[in-house]
């Protein structure tokens, strides 16, 4: 799943406020950034079709707010593109996320190690 510039900035509007119309939005992007209020509107419905949004019927307009959270789509982007490249069994997802950690500073390394050992319990007490 690819995301255009436009498409990032309402994911993140929406991980900042609970929900809002397209209105709304074209309110707080699209006039700073110079998009027309049908530009917002697309947008809006393509991340719904995409299911990275959620919308309720309020009169006659849809209401949207975030379908996912900013660390499960960062997830599902990083396993639709390692999907693509690597093999079950394979090491290489490990490796990349071993020269990946290189660029982390010791608070952030610890708090990955946290998150591993917590996967190792979530298992343990799914089996």
């Amino acid at each position: 799943m690819q995301l255009g510039e436009l498409e990032k900035l309402v994911l993140q509007h929406f991980w900042n406020v609970k929900e809002a119309d397209a209105k709304q939005v074209h309110k707080v992007l699209g006039l700073a950034r110079g998009n027309s209020l049908n530009t917002i509107q697309s947008t809006l419905d393509r991340l719904f079709k995409k299911e990275l949004l959620k919308r309720t019927k309020q009169g006659h307009a849809y209401c949207y707010s975030a379908r996912v959270d900013r660390e499960g789509l960062i997830a599902q982007l990083i396993s639709n593109v390692t999907s693509d490249f690597v093999e079950d069994g394979e090491n290489s997802l490990i490796a990349a996320f071993s020269s990946a950690s290189a660029q982390l500073n010791d608070a952030q390394l610890d708090t990955l190690e946290k998150m591993i050992e917590k996967q190792r319990q979530l298992r343990k007490e799914q089996a």
